[in-house]
């Protein structure tokens, strides 16, 4: 229990602080093979590009203990291209939706059209179409793109931020936001609980109390003597909890390991399970609406490939196979420790692209919910960590049962004597 909490003279403190197991980040892009025709409605045929694999490292700063059992820090990643690991270069260039055009148009539907046309106009002045031909480099971590400005321009705080545009631009060298969590130090029961993020003990994306609690732990290490019933972290990325469910037992290099898998429920919409309908407005089942904490622009988060979701998800498109061993996530845990043995955490980003009457660049495109890319962050204790692991989880336990029934072998014999004489 001591070597659990979170306490500089715990063994686990280094591993938590920083951690040692090499994490990878693996991004797979669906390159649109037919934009012209897509321009005219046709169905988008997409083409998976990669992994472009990425070796992340996490280590926190800013680490304050409080006076009420809990401990404040800010976690930090910094990630390097792996060529020898990767499919594929980051100056691979891929055909993708231009998803800053695309999702302002979609923003802006509902405006007057005169300011549609005016986006319409600076679209064609500064030649910017429905989809673009980038590098992976340039999608992942920024480009110069003149259209920021134009649309803060046109419609005033409708991107509130400047600079470059990327998907992971934010991601890069920073922290997912302050996590304050218990140590375990008076509750061992409670050690790494999310006590408040950024200060709030649940946020406000969401449309009721139960989907903004903030529960579970950060996503690195839960309570020790976890029973196989379900687990529970905050995603800053997802702007969520999410709760896996436990799937069975097993062992990782002979350490025994409980496996914690995402319910068919987790991307549910409200009219498929009803304790989603906070997440709503709600699409088919499979994806789930992140507008709210992404500036409000038009994006869906999911399994990859549409794992678990709605069939219509995916005939809606062609080029998708989703299977349970390549999209499903999990984490395998060790469950007198809490701590993560194996792990691949698995999401989708998919944005919902549309004609858009008075913004002519959007042509005749029929609504779908298209993918973008997957990504998957895995890890697994190995070397060293993982020696240690075994030698005091596995061998040690083993020995002393081992002695045990020796040493009760050894006793049945004086009690029988101590009986016979008295």
């Amino acid at each position: 229990l001591q070597n659990v909490r979170i306490d500089p003279k715990s063994i686990a403190f280094t591993m938590w602080k920083d951690v040692p197991v090499p994490f990878y980040l693996s991004a797979h892009f669906f390159e649109v093979l037919n934009p012209e025709a897509v321009l005219r409605g046709a169905k988008p045929v997409l083409s998976e590009r990669g992994p472009y694999v990425y070796r992340e490292y996490r280590y926190k700063t800013n680490i304050t203990f409080h006076d009420n059992d809990t401990v404040s820090y800010l976690e930090y990643r910094r990630l390097y291209f792996q060529p020898d690991l990767s499919n594929g270069s980051e100056s691979d260039y891929v055909v993708v939706p231009n998803i800053m055009m695309m999702a302002a148009a979609v923003m802006m539907e509902n405006l007057p059209r005169f300011v549609k046309l005016l986006l319409s106009g600076a679209l064609a002045g500064l030649k910017q179409e429905a989809f673009m031909n980038r590098t992976v480099g340039e999608i992942m971590w920024g480009y110069e793109d003149p259209l920021i400005d134009t649309i803060n321009t046109i419609v005033p705080g409708l991107i509130p931020f400047k600079g470059k545009f990327g998907i992971f631009v934010e991601f890069n060298n920073s922290h997912s936001g302050l996590f304050t969590v218990n140590t375990g130090m008076k509750n061992i029961s409670r050690v790494h609980l999310v006590d408040t993020w950024n200060g709030l003990k649940k946020v406000n994306y969401w449309r009721s109390s139960e989907c903004n609690m903030i529960n579970g732990t950060a996503g690195e290490m839960w309570p020790p003597f976890m029973s196989p019933t379900s687990l529970e972290f905050y995603s800053p990325d997802a702007c969520r909890s999410m709760t896996l469910v436990y799937e069975q037992s097993g062992k990782f290099k002979g350490v025994p390991t409980y496996r914690f898998v995402a319910p068919k429920t987790l991307f549910a919409n409200g009219t498929d399970y009803p304790p989603n309908e906070g997440f709503c407005p709600c699409r088919q089942s499979g994806i789930q609406n992140v507008s709210t904490c992404r500036l409000n622009a038009p994006m869906f988060i999911s399994h990859p490939h549409f794992y678990n979701g709605d069939p219509s998800l995916v005939d809606a498109v062609e080029g998708l196979h989703p299977s349970k061993e390549q999209h499903a996530l999990f984490l395998d845990i060790h469950p007198m420790t809490g701590i993560p043995m194996n792990c691949s955490i698995k999401l989708q980003l998919n944005l919902y692209i549309k004609q858009v009457s008075g913004i002519r660049q959007t042509g005749k495109i029929a609504p779908v919910v298209l993918p973008l890319l997957w990504f998957a962050e895995s890890g697994y204790i190995e070397g060293s960590v993982l020696r240690q692991f075994h030698t005091n989880l596995v061998v040690i336990p083993s020995v002393l049962e081992y002695l045990q029934y020796i040493f009760l072998g050894l006793s049945v014999p004086f009690i029988i004597s101590a009986a016979v004489l008295m």
